[in-house]
């Protein structure tokens, strides 16, 4: 018996001695694919369609991280569900680093207050990277409307509660969501009214539809800037937009902590590499500084990201905190 347990013995610690072996050379083997990752081009899935500001800013940040990763970045555009769809398809993705997404305060801070099942936690789904940017969004009236600021706006609708609209390129957007929180911040009572995007909502406010209009920022530029078709009130970011200096903030016109603004960040799959999510935020990182992406962004009324990994992740904490309670207290449901 002596011989067979010293043999059973020596078996046991030859197949433990193996089984570390085979550990020890997955172990080697990931930190090589680590070390040399991206050895070929990186997938950008981005949830929305192709031509709009979002996808814009997508396609922006992602040539100007190409030179610091060796390799190219391929958007894909996965739109549908607002959004849901392609962030749904990126956590699906194997996580070895070739699979990125581009999460917006929609997909990462609101849908999943507005719909049943998005089909991903973003909390625990996702390792946020950084920040793209952030675009305010913008209250404005017709040029010819009797209100001058947002002063002018308050008294109005506080008179005459629920006499008074608002225009929103949608339900459930950030727009939307806005308008929301002016009524609940500044206790006033507005009808909301809901249109295809921006290109219909602009017409019908400066046509006199609709009283007011709730819009991104880059949106709006053109019929603002025009002079004769919108006048702005105020935009809803902490600071004054450089792209509208002359709009004061809606905490400087009467309302102070109020502050909106629409961001897009960068994400990977969780169980993504530790080696190679740092390496992607030095990447952009290093894209965030460059004086051409910046002008770009600044084209578009956007300020560029300054929030990485976990900084990002303690915002969108913020923001579900935020955009949950007011979704609660409102009522508002997607169509």
């Amino acid at each position: 018996m002596g011989w067979l347990s010293r043999g059973r013995a020596a078996a046991m610690a030859g197949r433990w001695a193996g089984a570390t072996a085979v550990a020890a050379l997955a172990l080697g083997a990931a930190a090589v694919s680590a070390q040399e990752w991206p050895a070929r081009p990186i997938t950008l899935i981005v949830p929305f369609p192709p031509g709009g500001t979002t996808d814009i800013f997508a396609r922006t940040i992602a040539e100007h991280m190409r030179p610091a990763l060796g390799q190219s970045i391929v958007v894909e555009n996965k739109p549908g569900a607002a959004g849901n769809l392609g962030v749904a398809a990126a956590t699906r993705a194997h996580p070895d680093g070739y699979t990125i997404v581009l999460g917006s305060v929609g997909t990462q801070s609101v849908n999943q207050f507005l719909y049943g099942n998005i089909g991903f936690n973003p909390a625990t789904d996702l390792v946020p990277l950084g920040m793209i940017a952030s675009t305010p969004n913008v209250m404005a009236v017709a040029a010819n409307s009797p209100w001058r600021n947002l002063e002018d706006v308050m008294k109005a609708v506080k008179k005459d509660p629920g006499k008074f609209s608002y225009a929103s390129p949608g339900i459930g957007s950030s727009v939307h969501l806005t308008g929301a929180y002016f009524e609940s911040m500044a206790g006033l009572q507005m009808l909301h009214v809901p249109f295809k995007g921006s290109s219909a909502a602009i017409p019908a406010v400066i046509g006199g539809q609709v009283d007011i209009l709730m819009d991104n920022l880059p949106s709006s530029m053109g019929a603002l800037k025009a002079g004769d078709r919108l006048r702005g009130i105020a935009v809803t970011s902490a600071e004054r937009s450089p792209a509208a200096p002359d709009l004061p903030t809606m905490a400087e016109a009467g309302l102070p902590g109020f502050e909106v603004t629409a961001w897009s960040g960068l994400y990977a799959p969780r169980g993504t590499p530790a080696p190679v999510v740092d390496k992607l935020i030095a990447a952009m990182k290093l894209a965030l500084k460059s004086p051409d992406l910046q002008k770009s962004l600044a084209q578009g009324g956007a300020t560029p990201g300054n929030m990485f990994g976990p900084d990002l992740a303690a915002f969108e904490v913020k923001e579900r905190d935020k955009w949950g309670k007011l979704i609660r207290d409102s009522g508002i449901k997607a169509d």
